[in-house]
């Protein structure tokens, strides 16, 4: 394997960071919503220092290369695409996934469209879809998640938040110097409207002829949430072990959402553990 710093995919240029040996077991870390990947910056030298090959890509819409205009260019199977066309790119068969916010939604879909493709499978955040589904007839998640129906409005979100994200993010527990670096990224050209075409997409139907999936997964998965997450409650995080099919692990912590940026040793602790789980 080679190392990389770029995926290109058609017309769209992802950034990527890549680090770590190179013949080390590939580990492809996703990040969220309204970050980059440097999300994972303190993540990611806990993780080489133990042989991972740690690549971090910035997704569509959030790389300057990589904003296509219009929701249908971020649908899940898009993105899920992506991260298929970055482990052919490393030529890796299988990678350890590991995914936060809506990249633990991107992973909870290829895990569940490709499992042949994952050695195993982390989750920070974000339960199972399913599992969201049913705490939304069954709990206050469906109050919890207002901010996905807000954001499906045109341009008036985008034009709320640019100028007001900082505050936005450290009311909810990032620290003032992270939020200001997610801010500039949504300040550039494009930016913040692509990210938020991201939760547009969820309100389009599924194409005709989309191939079924799984509704289980079947990949060895850990799945790390935060008992103060304001956005992702306790119903949808407890349910995700019913959606798991395969060796499952569901560590709840005393933390908030954002646990690659507050909480960095303890998801790399989590991310270790599942990985020496399918190498033993």
């Amino acid at each position: 394997m080679t190392r990389i710093d770029q995926l290109r995919r058609g017309g769209l240029v992802l950034d990527v960071d890549d680090s770590g040996p190179e013949d080390g077991p590939v580990a492809v870390l996703l990040h969220g919503f309204p970050a980059d990947r440097s999300t994972w910056r303190a993540v990611t030298p806990l993780l080489t220092a133990e042989g991972l090959r740690v690549v971090a890509p910035d997704q569509r819409g959030y790389a300057v290369g990589a904003r296509p205009e219009g929701r249908r260019a971020y649908r899940r199977d898009w993105l899920v695409d992506d991260v298929l066309a970055l482990a052919d790119r490393l030529g890796a068969e299988r990678v350890h996934l590991v995914g936060h916010d809506w990249g633990g939604l991107v992973a909870w879909r290829l895990a569940q469209r490709a499992p042949d493709r994952l050695a195993s499978l982390t989750v920070l955040a974000t339960p199972h879809p399913r599992a969201m589904a049913l705490a939304a007839v069954r709990s206050d998640q469906a109050l919890r998640s207002w901010y996905i129906a807000a954001f499906q409005v045109p341009w008036l979100p985008e034009r709320l938040l640019r100028g007001r994200l900082v505050p936005v993010l450290e009311g909810m527990g990032l620290a003032r110097a992270t939020a200001e670096r997610y801010d500039r990224r949504m300040r550039e050209p494009g930016a913040l409207r692509a990210a938020i075409d991201w939760y547009r997409a969820l309100a389009l139907p599924t194409p005709a002829g989309t191939p079924r999936v799984d509704p289980l997964v079947r990949v060895p998965t850990s799945y790390l949430w935060g008992s103060r997450d304001a956005a992702l409650g306790r119903v949808a995080a407890e349910a995700t072990e019913r959606y798991v099919a395969a060796p499952y692990r569901f560590v709840a912590v005393d933390e908030d959402h954002w646990l690659p940026e507050n909480a960095a040793a303890l998801v790399a602790e989590v991310v270790l553990d599942r990985v020496r789980s399918v190498r033993a």
